[in-house]
């Protein structure tokens, strides 16, 4: 997906959110004068290629002479070649001064913020952070003298090797590995047709051709980890048949100025939206069931085997000899398992490679089964009906299955439960290295004290920039201070750096705080495994910040805690590439004026509460929530609350989002309730939503009320300025979409009011055949009565491009006081 620049969003430093997107299209060059130009000033510049008229005069050594840019003609504009992390770029702007901003972007046509509008003369020095850039733009200069780039000087800013043997074969492109690539992009006469991850190395064109003939040239980029791109692979040209077949998943039509118009279908769109994480899911009815094991569900019931599963069913294996086999997509060295086994229990599973048994799962059922209310289920199996039956286990498998190989989870006799198998991750795991033995200290030992006093070293000897954990099983019972400078916690990844909360006692609050003065940190490449086994408000979090910025949280496992994370009036933190599994509260939670935060390509599953949250709080600090964004996200298997939920703030962007199997509630919460705390509600910037799906989502709570896949709830604060674009919801537990309205005795708080949904499809809405069917079966619903002592919905939505099918009724809408609009 592409972020376009939008000029009315005034944030310094914004790149984060619109150039950790896909990386997109090349530039075309035309009717501009092109120059190549190298560093004139220091040896660190990097060789740019300049655009606008009289380029060769913005990188002569001579300030005095300029390029000359203007919205007409264009912007002066600079292509380093590739993307490259950078470190600042300079401009040397002569004559009087002039109101610009410099502007970056990946792919040569949707740009982002780099800097603030405002007058400039002289020279402007651009602090980049590392952003990750090919393309700068000086938006509003009209005489540029001199323009440069440099590197990041820390981290990796050097592009990796385009691929090599690029080859067609029919419709099939097919290249070489690029050292140290995690994906690759394929592109196709300039435009971005897929991205793809590192394991996959062939692509198939499958678009179909227009009346003409025409002639098709490919070139693929790698990608490696720090975001840089290399530079096009050798081009190879594919002559497309006037009218030859293809595929109906999409089309492509020449026109005559040589552009191209691509599209995929709707489900291709929809099936590749999320989070790209290092392993591959299997769920266990895709594997071959055997000696007896069945298949369950689906349904969508609360303690059910299959209806607290992903996709709603789930393979048990009741009796030896019974088993579930998987053949393997990728090359893994490691196991993952979703199960359930009955409370009480602990157990082993046999698991076996190529017919040859391997290892043995060790299960236990301490972290699922709770009972009783459904908002404070607790661990006596008196209290009431269970839910939250799931867990997962995982084990290192002691050697690389190639694959195509055969695992099977098989109960033997040595196996005494019962076991459920919802689905298995494959992973091809390695420990990395200390990233600099003189800049990162090592811990004694794996004790809490041990790391501790290593992140004390680091933090008062000079030259020293963090502490590196090798791989081990790390003890602690508290949590780790980090203050005093920045510090790089650095661990050998997620399956090798792991910290335990001690087995002997339940609900440790174990994790890391730190304060203003380690602004700027990184926490990354370790796992953190508590011992949850209820909910207790207040601690829990792995990382509790607050009145922080900066800080980094990557690459990181936490499972059996309350939350991942937690920030009150936390500013432009990155959050990326973590795993959040089987939680008892958020998976993430930012508030308290928490703004310019990136949450980027993180996967939860399980989590006690909304996976992925906003609440515009301001209780504890903090003002406006504004410039957040959140993308490449998955949920799957929130068992309270919402796969992502956001109450008030402006200017705040939730995109590329996959949310799936919501036990009770809706798969997205757009609310302006306050909970009782002092707030801001939506606006009068807006909020957007755009490129989500959510299957199967929505349930019921708060006793008899139903949820849909996606809640607009107008309540105690304004609900206004909200835009939903390019959303997908199927199949949910009761209705698609549902907007509800808060009331104090008789009176409506707050109307939802300039709200509006594009290109918004619904299908699969069923009766439910429950006790709540009558509040299900509805496409969209205006909802007349939620809770006893309420109202109905009251305000107005509009849509636009809306698509409804195979649902009971496409639109319930019974109230005078909520208007329903379709353009």
């Amino acid at each position: 997906m592409r972020t376009t620049y939008r000029s009315h969003r005034r944030r310094s430093r914004a790149w984060r959110p619109a150039l950790a997107a896909t990386l997109g299209a090349g530039m075309l060059l035309t009717g501009l004068q092109v120059m190549t130009a190298q560093g004139a000033e220091d040896s660190g510049a990097l060789e740019l290629e300049i655009t606008g008229e009289g380029a060769d005069r913005a990188h002569d050594g001579d300030a005095a002479t300029y390029a000359t840019g203007s919205s007409k003609q264009g912007w002066v504009t600079a292509d380093l070649g590739a993307t490259r992390r950078l470190d600042r770029a300079e401009v040397r702007l002569p004559g009087a001064a002039q109101t610009v901003r410099l502007e970056g972007s990946t792919n040569g046509e949707d740009f982002s913020e780099l800097s603030d509008l405002k007058s400039r003369k002289g020279k402007a020095t651009f602090p980049l952070d590392g952003a990750p850039v090919r393309y700068l733009r000086v938006n509003g200069a009209e005489k540029v003298g001199e323009l440069s780039a440099y590197a990041a000087d820390t981290g990796d800013a050097a592009p990796p090797e385009a691929p090599g043997g690029t080859e067609l074969r029919g419709r099939t492109l097919s290249w070489d590995r690029a050292e140290g690539a995690v994906g690759y992009d394929v592109y196709a006469d300039g435009e971005l047709r897929a991205s793809l991850p590192a394991k996959t190395r062939t692509w198939k064109d499958t678009t179909a051709a227009g009346a003409d003939a025409a002639k098709v040239d490919y070139a693929v980029r790698a990608r490696d980890k720090a975001g840089n791109q290399s530079a096009d692979s050798d081009a190879v040209t594919r002559t497309v048949r006037a009218g030859d077949a293809g595929s109906g998943e999409a089309a492509f039509t020449p026109k005559k100025s040589g552009a191209r118009l691509a599209a995929k279908s709707a489900d291709t769109k929809a099936a590749e939206r999320g989070a790209t994480m290092p392993y591959t899911t299997v769920e266990a009815e895709a594997g071959d069931p055997g000696g007896g094991a069945e298949v369950v569900g689906p349904n969508r019931k609360i303690g059910d085997l299959a209806g607290e599963a992903s996709g709603r069913k789930a393979v048990t294996l009741n009796e030896t000899g019974q088993y579930v086999e998987f053949t393997t997509p990728v090359e893994t060295n490691t196991l993952v398992t979703r199960f359930s086994i009955p409370d009480g229990t602990d157990a082993t599973l046999n698991v076996y490679v190529d017919g040859e048994k391997t290892k043995a799962l060790d299960l236990t059922s301490k972290y699922a089964w709770l009972y009783g209310a459904e908002a404070s289920p607790g661990n006596d199996p008196g209290a009431g009906d269970p839910r939250h039956i799931y867990d997962e286990a995982h084990v290192a498998l002691g050697k690389t299955v190639p694959a195509g190989a055969k695992i099977r989870l098989q109960k033997d006799g040595d196996n005494a439960a019962k076991y459920a198998i919802d689905f298995v991750d494959f992973e091809q795991a390695a420990a990395k290295d200390n990233p600099d033995p003189a800049k990162y200290v090592e811990p004694a030992g794996t004790t809490h004290q041990d790391v501790q006093n290593a992140l004390d070293k680091a933090r008062m000897e000079a030259g020293v920039e963090g502490v590196y954990l090798p791989p081990g099983d790390y003890e602690t019972s508290s949590k780790f201070q980090v203050f005093g400078k920045p510090v790089k916690v650095i661990g050998a990844g997620p399956w090798f750096t792991r910290f335990h909360a001690p087995s002997g006692q339940t609900n440790t609050d174990i994790g890391f705080r730190a304060d203003q003065a380690a602004n700027g940190s990184v926490f990354s490449g370790f796992a953190y495994f508590g011992n949850y086994n209820s909910r207790i408000d207040g601690p829990g979090k792995v990382f509790d910040f607050q009145n922080t910025s900066g800080i980094t949280i990557e690459n990181i496992w936490a499972e059996h805690m309350l939350c991942l994370y937690w920030g009150a009036n936390t500013d432009k933190m990155t959050l990326k590439d973590n795993r959040i599994r089987n939680t008892f509260a958020d998976g993430l939670n930012m508030t308290n004026g928490s703004s310019d935060n990136l949450v980027s390509n993180n996967e939860t599953r399980a989590t006690g509460d909304d996976s992925y949250a906003l609440f515009s709080a301001t209780d504890s600090g903090g003002g406006d929530q504004t410039g957040n964004v959140y993308e490449n996200l998955t949920s799957k298997l929130t068992w309270r609350a919402a796969g992502l939920a956001v109450y008030g703030g402006n200017t705040n962007t939730f995109r590329n989002i996959k949310i799936a199997d919501t036990l009770v509630y809706s798969g997205i919460t757009i609310s302006s309730l306050d909970f009782g705390y002092p707030m801001n509600g939506f606006g009068p910037g807006e909020t957007n939503f755009s490129d989500i799906s959510v299957d199967r989502a929505g349930g019921h709570f708060w006793g008899a009320q139903t949820f849909p896949g996606i809640w607009m709830f107008s309540a105690s604060k304004p609900f206004r300025a909200i835009r939903v674009d390019n959303v997908d919801i199927k199949d949910p537990t009761y209705s698609g979409i549902m907007f509800q309205t808060k009331y104090t005795g008789s009176q409506p708080e707050n109307p939802v009011e300039d709200t509006v949904l594009s290109n918004v499809t619904i299908s699969g809405a069923k009766k439910s055949g429950d006790e709540f069917d009558e509040k299900s079966g509805f496409g969209i619903w205006a909802n007349p009565m939620p809770e006893a002592g309420q109202g109905p919905a009251v305000g107005e939505a509009t849509f636009k491009g809306l698509t409804l099918s195979d649902n009971a009724v496409d639109i319930e809408n019974k109230t005078e006081t909520f208007k329903i609009i379709q353009e």
